[in-house]
Order: C-alpha cells, then structure tokens, then sequence
C-alpha cells in the first residue's frame, strides 16, 4: 500500500512538472505570435510597443485555455515516452502495477484539472479578455458604433457627419427590432428628435420602420407614418446577431444567465448553448486526451523515433479539432441535439482510447 502510494506520488509530480512545462512552451508561443499581430494592428497608431505586450498578456491565458486539451494531449505523451525510455514503466510494471494503474494517475489529474480551469480559471480569462477588447477596441477607428445587449433590451449608437443616433429595442424577433425608440443628437450632443415605431426590419443596413412616429424635442408629434418608413443604419440582421462572436468574454457562472438573457431578446442560444455544454464535457476531453496519449505512448512502438510521435501528435490534434468543429456546426444548424453535437466526438475518442488502454495494459 505504501509503495503503490509513493509511486501514484511520483507519477503525479512528474506529470504535473511536464504539464506546466508544455503549458509554458505554448504560453510564450503564443505571447511571441501574438504580439506581431498586435504589433500589426497597431503599425499607422503611435503607441509603444508595451501597449502590444500588454494586450497579448490579456488575451493568450484565454488561448492556452482553449487549447489545454492539446497541451495536456502533448504532455502525456512525452510524460509517457520519458517513462518508456529511463525504464521507469518497466520498474514499476515489476512492482506490481500495470500500465492502466500509470495512465490512472494522469487521467484522475486531468479531470480536476478540467473542473479547476472551469470554475476558477475560466472566470479570470473571460475577465482578461473583457478587458483586452475593452482596450483594443478604444483605438478601433469605427469606434463611434456600438451595440449591446443589456436587461433594458438592445442599444445601438451610431455617428456620423451630421448626427448622433441611439437606438433602443425590447427584443429581436426573427429580423425585426420590435418597440423602436431612435433619439436624435446633433453633434454637439443636443437632443433634436426621436422616431418611435412598433417594429424595424433589419434585413439590411436600409431599415423598414413599421407604424412610425417622428416626435420634436418638444415632445410634439411632428408627422405619423403607417407605412413604412426608411431609416439607414450601419447594422443588419447579422451585425446584430454577431454581437455574441466572441464568446470567451461569457464566464461559465454566468452562462445561464446569458442564455435567459437571449431568450428574452428573441436571440438564437445555439452558440451559447454549444458553450455550456462544452464547458460541462471539458474535464471529461481531457480525461479522453490522456487516454488518447497512452495509447500512442504506450500501445503503440514507432522504433522510439521522437519525431514520429511529434508528427502522431500533431495530426491526431488537428483531427479532433476539426472533428469537434464539424460536430458542433451539426448542433448549431440543428442537424444534432447540441448534447449530441458536443459530447459526440469525445465519446468517440474516449471508446477508442478505452479499447487501446485495454490491448496496452495486456503487454
């Protein structure tokens, strides 16, 4: 008992040390890449070069995120080749334990490490990227346009040479803004109208206000419009529904309630669902990448060349990125439950790597 204790000791060290030393690799990958594509962006804006360092800080935790299931499927492979080379597996297979019982270890680490990103680790870097689109987006030369979704319904703010206009609906539903309310500003930000309308088609920039009402500054109704009436916006129905693109800016405690809050406001949820249902399946994506990496370090004997393993790795990783890509557009287009769509591909893997840990843990 005490020996199988000191060895599962050993084995979690190890394979925390390799973890974190993967996870640093990526980290500076990604710190360098993205810092020339900050650099980019911010060539024909005077600003120094640690604004730059500085957002790349903000946004690579988010991407190592993302690509943890990776990074864990790099590190059991080499934690896996290690052991295979110092002899390690043969010493404790003599010991009494199987190849099973060295994959155990590797796989209970993954799934608190995936409950952990998820509930901790998560919430920080959809803060971080908050606010590094917060700060980009300051230098964003059409800053002067805006749309949000808020608990007081959609808001839009558009500029240009001659006005202010802010935009305010209830709820979206199908290509309509529904209870329209635009108020009018004149550049030195002085109230001139608004046009009140029971609903816009949004189906292009040119919209369609239905039953409009143009009222002064007075608070006088100016005209009534039955028919339709124009108005030409900077957003359509596709502006308007891309204002969730970015997802990772949504912490997994506050799923829920974003999914309520598109629901109210007549938004599709399928993305937002894909989400939730990505962040449950998570510890158990990376308990089927270790497996996943066991049977290629262990399983299978490629005559102990490294590259080849490398070369393994990096197929099977765009495999599965893809495969996981695909399967969720099934889910978002509703060919597949979303259930299905997410959890799909990692039940896929996890069955084939179950059955290549078994053939492994015979030899």
């Amino acid at each position: 008992m005490i020996r199988s204790f000191l060895i599962n000791k050993y084995i979690a060290r190890e394979f925390s040390k390799v973890i974190i030393n993967v996870s640093l690799i990526f980290f500076c990958l990604g710190i360098i890449m993205n810092i020339f594509e900050e650099i980019n962006f911010f060539k024909d804006i005077d600003v120094g070069i640690h604004t730059p360092i500085g957002l790349s800080l903000l946004y690579v935790p988010s991407l190592l995120y993302n690509m943890f299931p990776f990074i864990i499927f790099l590190s059991g492979i080499w934690f896996f080749i290690k052991m295979k080379k110092t002899y390690e597996i043969t010493a404790i297979n003599i010991s009494g334990l199987s190849n099973f019982s060295i994959i155990l270890i590797p796989g209970i680490l993954s799934i608190v490490l995936g409950i952990f990103f998820i509930t901790s680790i998560n919430p920080i870097t959809s803060v971080l990227v908050k606010k590094y689109e917060s700060i980009k987006g300051s230098y964003e030369r059409d800053k002067d346009y805006l749309a949000a979704i808020t608990n007081n319904g959609i808001w839009i703010k558009e500029k240009n040479l001659e006005r202010i206009n802010i935009i305010r609906s209830t709820h979206l539903k199908n290509k309509e803004l529904m209870n329209v309310t635009i108020y009018e500003f004149d550049n030195n930000n002085d109230f001139v109208k608004r046009i009140e309308a029971d609903s816009a088609n949004i189906s292009s920039v040119k919209w369609s206000l239905k039953n409009a009402r143009i009222i002064n500054y007075d608070g006088k109704i100016i005209s009534e419009i039955t028919k339709n009436y124009s108005y030409v916006s900077m957003y359509d129905i596709e502006k308007i529904e891309s204002l969730y693109s970015n997802l990772d800016t949504i912490s997994f405690w506050n799923i829920g309630n974003e999914i309520k809050l598109l629901e109210e406001r007549g938004y599709s949820i399928k993305e937002m669902e894909a989400k939730l249902q990505r962040s449950y399946s998570f510890p158990f994506f990376l308990l089927s990448m270790i497996l996943l990496s066991g049977v290629f370090s262990l399983g299978i004997k490629f005559k102990e060349n490294n590259w080849t393993y490398v070369f393994i790795a990096i197929i099977v990783s765009v495999l599965i990125y893809f495969f996981n890509d695909f399967s969720a557009v099934l889910g978002k287009t509703g060919k597949l439950p979303m259930e299905i769509a997410v959890w799909m591909p990692i039940v896929i893997v996890f069955v084939f790597s179950v059955v290549g840990i078994i053939h492994a843990n015979q030899k």
